[in-house]
């Protein structure tokens, strides 16, 4: 079933004049390792890098991908290093991603939120605000898809309506969404 969320590269090998497989893990698994990461930060007193010491090490990889087949392949080194940037600014700029989450979570308390999908949002909110190389809709994308794989579709829902009021509002380039544009409840930006 999760065979389809790495990318598989056959290479023959010249040594042995056989197949052999090398895979690399995809940003997306990546991204969701860090939301897991992230979570846990909610629920001790450790830092980011006490967590990461802890948890993003082949041993433990090896023990947990026993009951998720996400930890079946260790990152590469750019995505650990993608890995731990996640995990160390969702930590560092918590409060100021705290803040934007409640800020744009109009009529719910940050209490109320699932923590899971705060994780997501944590995670989505630092890579548009500190890691340009990734687009916005590219990010809230993968947050959205992320969330429905552990909340009900209305968290889902939730979570892309934050991310995007989020980005419209702090982001003032960003143009609206086109249906709304079409329904006259936001006017097109200026050419």
């Amino acid at each position: 079933m999760h065979e389809d969320v790495y990318n598989r590269i056959t290479i023959l090998s010249p040594e042995w004049g056989q197949l052999t497989e090398e895979t690399d893990m995809t940003r997306d698994n990546a991204r969701e390792i860090a939301v897991h990461l992230i979570f846990s930060l909610g629920f001790g007193t450790q830092s980011a890098d006490e967590i990461l010491e802890s948890e993003l090490s082949r041993e433990r990889f090896g023990e947990l991908a026993q009951e998720m087949p996400i930890y079946a392949q260790y990152p590469n080194e750019k995505q650990e290093t993608y890995i731990k940037n996640l995990v160390r600014g969702a930590f560092s700029h918590g409060p100021e991603l705290d803040d934007y989450i409640s800020r744009y979570a109009v009529g719910w308390s940050f209490e109320r939120i699932p923590r899971m999908a705060a994780a997501i949002m944590r995670t989505a909110m630092y890579e548009i605000l500190y890691m340009p190389d990734i687009p916005n809709a590219a990010a809230i994308n993968a947050a959205v898809e992320l969330t429905k794989r552990y909340e009900p579709q209305e968290v889902a829902a939730f979570v892309n309506g934050i991310l995007g009021t989020f980005v419209r509002a702090e982001f003032q380039d960003t143009p609206a969404k086109p249906e709304k544009v079409a329904a006259g409840t936001e006017t097109a930006p200026e050419e």
